[in-house]
């Protein structure tokens, strides 16, 4: 019989954050295809026996996604059943919905698991809510790492900087002063906070922050690196306020100045 793939998302990193759901079925399957952004403690913790690294780095180690979706394939039909281990949530920005449409097309049969998207839960375990009733109404999610091969970006920074709301950017680190620079020149205002959660939930998570001018050199001051999130907008402001007061791990509550060189945790 043909075995049961399961995308699904482990959360942030912290492995207190794994849906019970998540927790079980990784447990329980016979395989577990692993990418490199689910938290260390939580691959360290499924048997090497079982577990297989197919992760992708910019720049970097790289399985082909043509690769792992027929791995998945072909594992299910030797009647295992498969655990596809993302980070966060496998459908956001996880090429899970790629995964799902080549399993389907085989005939294999599949089930998601959401996860705890970093766009959010990073955010908020470093004290920045993505929405507020007093600052953003809306948030966007955008990639910081489109496909190479299109001829150009499908992100409208003019529209993103007209909606007024939050911006969250997923693996942007590197391109930082690319977006920055475009939403300046979209007219938003240059001393838009914003700020840099490096490793969110984890053990050594940090955070910097700054404004839409001088978050690059906050970025290369306190050497934040992949993975990474983006956080645009007033909402960033809010963790100056909290900081001092945040609890739990990887918190990143150790102050700074919050708007011009940014704290590290």
């Amino acid at each position: 019989m043909t075995g049961t793939v399961y995308l699904v998302g482990s959360g942030p990193g912290d492995p207190e954050l794994l849906t019970v759901r998540a927790a079980r079925l990784i447990d329980e399957a016979d395989v577990v295809l692993h990418d490199k952004l689910p938290g260390p403690e939580i691959i360290e913790d499924i048997p090497e026996g079982k577990r297989e690294d197919v992760g992708k780095r910019a720049g970097g180690e790289r399985t082909p996604q043509s690769e792992i979706n027929q791995r998945l394939v072909d594992l299910a039909e030797e009647g295992n059943d498969v655990v596809r281990l993302k980070g966060g949530d496998p459908f956001v920005f996880g090429r899970g919905g790629e995964e799902m449409e080549y399993l389907a097309d085989h005939g294999v049969p599949v089930e998601v698991v959401p996860g705890i998207t970093s766009a959010v839960g990073a955010a908020g375990v470093g004290g920045i809510p993505v929405t507020h009733r007093d600052y953003a109404s809306s948030v966007s999610f955008v990639t910081g790492h489109e496909d190479p091969t299109k001829a150009e970006s499908a992100v409208d920074w003019q529209a993103l900087a007209d909606t007024g709301g939050t911006i969250v950017v997923l693996m942007g680190v590197g391109k930082l002063p690319d977006y920055t620079r475009a939403l300046r020149e979209a007219g938003m205002d240059p001393e838009t906070p914003v700020a840099l959660v490096e490793r969110g939930t984890w053990p050594e998570m940090r955070v910097a922050t700054g404004t839409l001018d001088t978050v690059v050199d906050a970025r290369d001051e306190r050497g934040i690196e992949p993975p990474a999130i983006t956080v645009i907008g007033d909402v960033a402001a809010v963790r100056d306020r909290v900081v001092e007061f945040l609890r739990g791990r990887g918190s990143g509550r150790n102050g700074g100045d919050g708007r011009s060189g940014g704290d590290d945790a």
